[in-house]
């Protein structure tokens, strides 16, 4: 039987296997590309790769691929096989440095916002050596960058990449400061994944999940997660093998998974894993949901990850559990006595800083279309961005803005008033789960992001917005005389200045928007409204500045997302007029002819019989239809109005003011006709029916 320390990394070239399998001296250089970001030496590259091929093959390995994130948010790849035919019939099994280092897919194919154009094809993909390769379905996988013929980024990856390389440059000066020379600096990450699984022969039904990811039509299950009992509940038997199988192939992929429970919705989950380098663990979410999807299927189910695909209940988020390190040390860990603790104080006020100043920026990195019907309810922040940090901490906090001495009351032992049961030391600071930025202890959990989203931009944002204020710090430090002096009044005055921005109250509240607004907080409640904090000048000139995007870059990247919620809310829009013209209003007719018929053979058999219960439910159905029928009109009128509308931006407003309210109308019309059809009529699953199952 194979122990979960054999199983765990067995599929990854990672650090144990290169120190197996290297030359020592090789392993050293490569080593140092990978910790002390030094370059790679192409004879390395060599040595790695045939290593790299030996090992993949004797884990059953016939083909290798560049695995990137371009613009779409997913991962692509491309298989080359290993062989290389010989001259007397055989073939040679090889890979080379070069196909190791350098990939070239079509650049022309994927979205690029205009860097590429249809008969510009070429492109390129650069290995990754800070994310391990590994093995997926006998192919070796290698993560990598993908940039343009002319070195743009045309992936998620990249400007990563630069960003925690421009935050490691600042954090390293900032520690220089303290007297520390740190190797490596590495942002960290632990994505929390939130799904559903639903049955695959409901899906089957629901051409609206099929093609959108949502249900456009429903109306709310009789029992939803009122009664709280679904969070932390028992996990039924078949949901419970899937996620033993999810959980096992993960481990062989060397992903940390380590927590696994119910949500709060009805067949609602989520995983969570450790900690990693923030590439690493991006790389490692999206590879989870792969997985995800793919090993549902084998036990009769889907998993859903858009961030809304049941209206009325709890959706998708993925908390981004965001925190920074030099060697290996937690820069955000406060210690015992935080008041104290100068280093964490500075990298404490840089992160304030930088998400007030960048709050819109912060905001756009977690804008789409799916995303926009998640943001604001029960289970997620609103779209106003704010910082909890806990009593403790503001305490500090405004202890440092009114120049007073703060004085910690100490860890409180916890008494249960049971004997039996242990005393523990409770935290100091509790949780605030209507937070969009919270501080959890050690590190920040920014948990606007939806599920279905690659964590790539939004710690791209927060890592650049970080970098810059850790480098106003480290700016207004340089020739200082007295540091502990200097440090201290930068400070006070910075977090006088962005104290607007930390709120430790409820952000459902009534009260929040009104006083977010007397603060001058901004709240982008829409993607088209959001979208534009990418391309103001101090958003470029942030990009710019510490080379994570130039202006091309930025202004591209733009309009794909652009582009992408368009195009996503018009194929939500045709597949509502689709199935409300072509399932709800036929199943709708058929019934009511059920009804005028059970209606015209009880006056057949005697007038005198009362038939004004179903006169008065064929009358509701009869302006039902017509209601539906008026309102597909109106959604394929607001549809060709939103198509022709130039701009990218006019596109995207025209489909959030027009498209969407249109579409909801006729959602309203069908749901209020779901509740008077008989069951046996409607045409899809129900909510009853698709959340509650054995």
């Amino acid at each position: 039987m194979t122990t979960i320390s054999e199983l765990f990394g067995s599929m990854v070239f990672n650090d144990h296997v290169m120190q197996e399998r290297l030359p020592k001296a090789t392993y050293k250089l490569l080593a140092q590309t990978i910790k002390e970001d030094k370059p790679l030496d192409p004879d390395v590259a060599n040595v790695v790769a045939h290593a790299m091929k030996e090992w993949a093959i004797e884990k059953g390995a016939t083909h290798y691929t560049h695995w990137f994130q371009p613009l779409t948010g997913i991962t692509s790849e491309k298989h080359d096989s290993f062989i290389t035919p010989q001259p007397d019939g055989r073939a040679l099994m090889s890979f080379s440095g070069k196909e190791l280092i350098q990939g070239e897919p079509d650049a022309s194919s994927f979205p690029s916002g205009g860097l590429r154009a249809t008969f510009e094809a070429r492109g390129y993909t650069a290995w990754d050596p800070t994310s391990y390769a590994f093995i997926k379905d006998n192919v070796l996988c290698i993560p990598t960058a993908f940039v343009s013929y002319g070195g743009e980024a045309l992936d998620k990856k990249t400007p990563l990449l630069r960003s925690m390389d421009a935050i490691s440059r600042e954090a390293k000066r900032v520690l220089a400061l303290f007297g520390k020379s740190p190797i490596q600096v590495s942002t960290t990450v632990g994505p929390e994944q939130e799904y559903f699984l639903i049955k695959e022969e409901d899906y089957a039904d629901r051409l609206d999940l099929i093609l959108t990811g949502r249900t456009l039509f429903g109306t709310a299950p009789c029992k939803g997660q009122e009664l709280e009992e679904h969070y932390f509940g028992s996990i039924r038997p078949t949901v419970n093998r899937f996620m033993e199988e999810l959980v096992s192939e993960l481990w062989m992929l060397g992903v940390p998974a380590k927590t696994k429970h119910n949500e709060v919705a009805p067949s609602q989950h989520e995983l969570a894993p450790i900690f990693q380098t923030t590439n690493a663990a991006i790389d490692a979410n999206l590879l989870t949901m792969e997985l995800m999807r793919k090993i549902a299927s084998r036990h009769g189910l889907v998993c859903l990850q858009h961030e809304k695909p049941f209206e009325g209940i709890n959706g998708n988020g993925k908390h981004n559990n965001w925190s920074i390190s030099a060697d290996g040390v937690n820069l955000l860990d406060p210690g015992s006595t935080p008041f104290e603790n100068l280093q964490f104080l500075v990298f404490l006020t840089a992160v304030i800083k930088a998400v007030d100043e960048y709050q819109g920026l912060l905001r756009m990195s977690v804008a789409s279309a799916g995303n926009d019907h998640r943001l604001g309810a029960n289970e997620a922040p609103p779209a106003i961005i704010s910082i909890f940090l806990g009593d403790e901490l503001e305490a500090v906090v405004r202890a440092i803005i009114n120049a007073e001495t703060y004085t910690s009351n100490g860890a409180k032992t916890m008494d249960l008033g049971v004997p039996v049961l242990p005393t523990f030391i409770k935290d100091n600071t509790d949780r605030n789960r209507t937070s969009p930025f919270a501080f959890t202890g050690n590190k920040f959990e920014f948990r606007m992001a939806g599920a279905e989203v690659n964590l790539s931009d939004a710690n791209m944002v927060l890592n650049t917005i970080i970098a810059k204020t850790l480098a106003d710090f480290a700016d207004v430090m340089d020739g200082s005389t007295d540091f502990e002096r200097d440090a201290k009044a930068y400070m006070r005055q910075t977090l006088t200045e962005h104290q607007r921005i930390i709120f430790n109250g409820d952000n459902y509240s009534d009260e929040w928007p009104n006083e977010a607004m007397r603060r001058k907080l901004l709240n982008l409640k829409s993607t088209p409204e959001a979208l534009p904090q990418y391309v103001a000048p101090e958003s470029i000139e942030l990009f710019e500045r510490f080379g994570v995007l130039s202006r091309i870059e930025v202004e591209s990247r733009y309009e794909v997302k652009l582009e992408h919620y368009s195009k996503k809310v018009n194929i939500e829009g045709l597949v509502t007029a689709r199935m409300a013209r072509a399932r709800f209003i036929p199943a709708i007719v058929e019934y009511s002819t059920v009804i005028a018929t059970s209606i015209a053979t009880k006056k057949d058999v005697s007038p005198a019989l009362d038939t004004s219960a179903e006169e008065k439910l064929l009358t509701s159905l009869a302006a039902g239809i017509n209601t539906i029928s008026a309102g597909v009109e109106a959604l394929e009128s607001s549809l060709s109005e939103a198509a022709s509308t130039q701009g990218s931006l006019e596109n995207a407003r025209a489909y959030l003011t027009k498209v969407l309210p249109a579409m909801n109308a006729v959602r309203v019309a069908v749901d209020e006709m779901e509740v008077l059809v008989g069951h046996d009529y409607w045409p899809v699953p129900s909510y009853n029916h698709m959340l509650f199952y054995t």
